[in-house]
């Protein structure tokens, strides 16, 4: 099995994404991601990286990957729309086990259309669940969404859904991101990067290949509450491997 990969201290994921917030940056124009590299030299990966998300997956290669251990308590307590995203804050002690590596639950927010496509296909939205080590390295664990059945969850969370910018609002109930995962936990997984600026690589990148559902209008109102796509382009995979 391959090694994750360490990024860096925890402290340092706070603020390098806290200080790219404060660069703005944008999903379009002259500020989109074609241009992140040149808005900040801290976002020179996001050119130059060569282990970059997101990945259209394919051509994968059978390596018998062991199965997830999830184990996510009732933790989301915020809502906060920061300008790219509507971001679910998290409570501690929620455990994501990769091999013999734990990292704890930090964050999951919502990207539409989806980032990563899988042998061609895009989704309608993809989830992103943002967890850490305690040496900082960080696993990405991937929900694809397909429009179908309104999805429950989705209903709680977007039913608080923030209007202003970087304004958190507490939830009446707190989420339990388990209840979003499929009922079949088979996943994929590659190296790759964050998909916002600084777009730092080091990420190991969990997909689930069962995607789940949501509501048309579900992903309307998501899209018109943020204001725009939030997709960031499909980098190029420099030989990476696809694992499953």
């Amino acid at each position: 099995m391959r090694k994750l990969l360490p990024l860096f201290l925890a402290f340092g994921i706070i603020s390098c994404s806290e200080h790219s917030e404060s660069l703005h940056w944008s999903y379009s124009g002259q500020t989109g991601p074609e241009y992140w590299s040149s808005l900040s030299s801290e976002f020179q990966l996001c050119d130059e990286g060569t282990k970059q998300s997101p990945i259209n997956l394919s051509g994968f290669t059978d390596e018998d990957l062991d199965p997830l251990f999830i184990e996510y308590k009732d933790g989301g307590f915020s809502a906060v729309n920061n300008g790219h995203t509507i971001q679910i804050n998290y409570e501690a002690g929620s455990v994501l086990k990769v091999e013999d590596r734990s990292f704890e639950l930090k964050q999951f927010h919502f990207h539409s259309p989806s980032e990563n496509t899988i042998e061609g296909k895009s989704f309608p939205m993809e989830m992103h669940l943002v967890h850490s080590d305690e040496s900082g390295a960080l696993a990405v664990l991937a929900l694809l969404f397909e429009v179908s059945d309104e999805n429950s969850v989705i209903e709680s969370i977007w039913s608080k859904m923030p209007q202003s910018i970087n304004e958190p609002i507490m939830l009446d109930v707190r989420v339990n991101a388990m209840d979003l995962l499929p009922e079949n936990k088979a996943y994929y997984r590659f190296d790759g990067s964050l998909t916002t600026p600084p777009c730092s690589e080091g990420v190991t990148w969990l997909v689930f290949k069962e995607p789940t559902s949501v509501s048309s209008d579900q992903v309307e109102l998501f899209l018109n509450e943020i204001g725009h796509p939030n997709a960031r382009p499909i980098q190029d995979l420099n030989g990476r491997l696809v694992i499953e």
